[in-house]
């Protein structure tokens, strides 16, 4: 594994101002590497860096940037297994989630290579023609989460650098280590000062949302930090892309065939041990078949291997953090001290890591927090409905929107539920499938703008008209 992490700031390595600060692996405790803690000055650095790059970058061909994002998808494939086994160490996920992030890493940097940026005629008469056009935006902010850290930030970097934009990113201090490797993948492909990491906590996500000179943020994480970036970003009418919280509801519908959905409704549930934004956090099921659900799920819950992501034969790795860790404890011990029922799990495991494992909670009710709240960790709910109307006002019965979903056998009635669900993404017999051609992004709380095809790829741009007397 590299042992050697550096900041990157104008194509060169660069030590932190501030030292290092330590990357635990959250399956032993133990400290995988020391990362660099940037300063304030090494961020007015690299965005200065990237300003400048901005002022050729912007101009290259369409088709070089193509070229070039192809390029670090290869270069991302060749160093594939080192990826996955950084993101095992400090993300803490099984190593077959590990690999299949970064074969997601690949697919959307080469997706994204691909798409093109149109140009609309909106005129052409005798006197005139009227074109749009698409132009980048100058220096991206981008701040990455936990969770997926190799993935969000291809999906942060690689349409900014596809539109003419460059980059100063910031990835999550939990998670830092394999988005400096993508950085200096990206580092080897681009000019320098297009591509710029700092790592580092306090103090430096705030200067990147109110620097001057950065025109556009994008940002995955919680409605809160998305509430003040947005406060922050005003000085300088920053474009923002914010995929904020969400507490996504699932609906199963009276005719539903448990057999066939329960192992879909358990694994979109508990995707990365329920730590990812669009799982399934809240499922509401119909009083005839709640008990069938609830034995299913259990079932499935039991079979899972908690333990290391780096041993063979582990499908449940542990909480990422020690704080999201107590908080998963605490909304559980809420539930239980309410009224609700743990089926299985609810316990930590003894020893060291933050292993929780997979756990059901019946008899769940919207007024309890782990309802009410985003859990974000390996806990499913499972709530009593008697009445689809009355699962439909429970789902919606929540500030955020980000997914939801409708799992039945009858598709035409599962899509007139889907569709009165106020979120920005509805599945029906899915749930947390995110595709590099489907735009993807939240309503209310949950965020505004959108990620992925050429819905995702036009909000790294600004739109002019050309409009031309012949």
């Amino acid at each position: 594994m590299q042992t050697e992490f550096s900041l990157i700031i104008n194509g060169n390595k660069v030590a932190g101002d501030r030292g290092t600060f330590d990357v635990i692996n959250p399956a032993t405790e133990e400290v995988v590497a020391a990362c660099p803690y940037a300063s304030v000055e090494q961020l007015n650095a690299a965005v200065d860096a990237a300003e400048e790059a901005f002022k050729t970058w912007q101009y290259s061909s369409d088709e070089e940037r193509k070229q070039i994002l192809h390029r670090i998808a290869d270069r991302i494939e060749a160093n594939a297994g080192a990826l996955a086994e950084v993101i095992v160490k400090e993300q803490g996920k099984p190593m077959f989630l590990a690999q299949a992030e970064v074969g997601g890493a690949v697919a959307w940097t080469r997706y994204t290579a691909d798409l093109e940026i149109p140009v609309e005629v909106l005129e052409d008469s005798e006197n005139k023609r009227i074109e749009l056009h698409r132009k980048p935006l100058g220096v991206v902010g981008s701040i990455t989460p936990w969770n997926w850290p190799l993935m969000i930030a291809v999906w942060h970097i690689m349409p900014a650098l596809r539109t003419g934009n460059t980059v100063v990113c910031k990835p999550s201090g939990l998670t830092p280590l394999n988005t400096i490797m993508l950085a200096e993948i990206i580092n080897a492909e681009v000019p320098a000062g297009v591509m710029n990491i700092l790592t580092g906590e306090a103090g430096i996500g705030s200067a990147i949302t109110g620097h001057e000179k950065i025109r556009k943020i994008v940002f995955t994480g919680s409605t809160p930090t998305g509430q003040a970036i947005m406060r922050n970003a005003a000085s300088n009418l920053k474009r923002l892309t914010l995929e904020l919280g969400g507490n996504d509801a699932g609906i199963i519908l009276p005719d539903a065939d448990i057999d066939a959905i329960a192992e879909g409704i358990f694994q979109t549930a508990f995707l990365n041990m329920g730590q990812t934004c669009a799982a399934l956090k809240r499922l509401y099921v119909h009083d005839s078949q709640y008990d069938q659900v609830c034995e299913k799920l259990v079932a499935i819950a039991n079979a899972q291997v908690v333990g290391d992501g780096m041993a063979e034969g582990t499908t449940f790795g542990p909480v990422q953090n020690k704080d999201q860790f107590e908080l998963v404890k605490e909304l559980v011990e809420d539930a239980k001290a309410n009224g609700a029922q743990v089926l299985c799990g609810g316990e930590p495991k003894s020893g060291r890591g933050f292993f929780f494992p997979p756990t059901i909670v019946a008899n769940a009710t919207d007024d309890m927090r782990i309802v009410a709240e985003e859990q974000f960790g390996p806990v499913l709910p499972v709530i009593r409905y008697s009445d689809v109307e009355e699962a439909v006002v429970l789902a919606n019965n929540c500030e955020v929107g980000l997914g939801g979903s409708v799992w039945s056998s009858d598709i035409e009635a599962a899509q007139k539920v889907a569709q009165r669900l106020e979120c920005g993404t509805a599945w029906i017999n899915g749930h947390a499938e995110v595709l590099p051609h489907a735009p993807f992004g939240g309503c209310k709380m949950s965020g505004f703008g959108v990620e992925f095809g050429k819905e995702g790829l036009l909000e790294y741009t600004v739109p002019q008209t050309l409009n031309i007397n012949k």
